[in-house]
């Protein structure tokens, strides 16, 4: 009798439920502490689950789920936009962790997951530090919008215009601090320091994007091909078309890894002006009918194709392989 369980991760507790012969049989709460974690593991463990499913949800999934995978356990790591499908295929009206958790145990049945495969603690480690630059980053951003705004007042406190000053200078430390941090972990694996160069010779990727690239796609399965990087990232093409009456543009889905995208942006934007190859085929996605957002997408995808080839098989990046040469002459 194949058994299943649903766990509903919190900031604080994680709600356990477990399911046999189609109907939920226990559930119950545990701590989201590391004696909580050893306390699952082992029930987990006398149970012998055919599958334990989770969402990945920000932070707080990935300790539960290294613990458990490490312990042997079957586990997937679900994307949170199809679960929330599912629970409403399943006409769910009820939003309680119980019930969440009962539904993702019910997924595993239903739906058979692949089995989650834990990344390298130093990947996971460069991966941290990575989002905290990226977090900083956009702190920096909108520090120095407001210094803007501020300084386009005539009746700006000059108090105000210094604290913002004051707050960029910080952030600046933080990023120099946090970015050395990154180099170092990058520089005590050889396949991480490997993957850093391939990454640097692509058209627009600098230190910094090519840190948050890596960052991302380091712990990513090494088999993953590359239209499911692009579906993790979000990048695929959603079209919503029915019968004669619906037929809406078609859109990214943005289901995916949002770091990701961000890293991509400046890179495919830096791409699309100076890359010839890159801008013949921006400019005909263009002379098509495609917004220049839309086209922009394009590139995007197309260029983590490339990049993920870098990270994956060892190499330099190559534009000419995925843009043809056939736009060349009309641009």
């Amino acid at each position: 009798m194949n058994k299943y369980v649903g766990i509903d991760v919190g900031a604080k507790t994680v709600v356990v439920s477990r399911r046999a012969q189609g109907r939920t049989i226990k559930t119950e709460t545990v701590a989201q502490t590391a004696a909580g974690h050893a306390k699952l593991v082992k029930q987990l463990s006398a149970l012998q689950p055919a599958c334990i499913v989770l969402e990945a949800t920000g932070v707080y999934h990935l300790d539960l789920a290294v613990a458990l995978t490490e312990a042997g356990l079957p586990v997937a790591v679900i994307n949170p936009k199809s679960f929330h499908h599912f629970a409403q295929l399943k006409l769910t009206h009820t939003k309680t962790d119980a019930v969440d958790a009962a539904l993702l145990a019910e997924y595993g049945e239903r739906m058979q997951p692949p089995r989650w495969v834990a990344p390298d603690a130093a990947h996971l480690a460069l991966r941290d530090i990575g989002r905290q630059l990226n977090r900083i980053v956009a702190a920096r951003t909108q520090a120095k919008n407001r210094l803007h705004a501020l300084q386009s007042r005539r009746s700006a406190l000059p108090l105000l215009v210094a604290d913002e000053k004051d707050a960029i200078a910080t952030l600046n430390r933080r990023l120099h601090r946090l970015t050395l941090a990154a180099r170092q972990q990058i520089g005590s694996a050889a396949s991480l320091s490997a993957a850093y160069e391939h990454l640097l010779t692509a058209k627009g990727v600098g230190q910094t994007s090519a840190i948050a690239l890596l960052a991302e796609l380091c712990v990513l399965p090494a088999d993953m091909r590359a239209a499911q990087v692009s579906r993790h990232a979000g990048l695929d093409v959603r079209i919503t078309q029915s019968g004669t009456s619906v037929h809406k543009l078609p859109r990214l889905s943005k289901a995916g890894n949002a770091y990701l995208r961000s890293a991509l942006y400046m890179p495919a934007l830096s791409a699309s002006a100076h890359d010839p190859r890159a801008h013949a085929f921006y400019l005909a996605l263009q002379g098509r009918g495609k917004k220049k957002m839309q086209a922009l997408g394009a590139i995007m995808r197309k260029y983590l194709t490339g990049l993920w080839a870098c990270v994956r098989y060892n190499q330099d990046f190559d534009s000419t392989k995925l843009f043809s040469k056939i736009h060349l002459a009309g641009a």
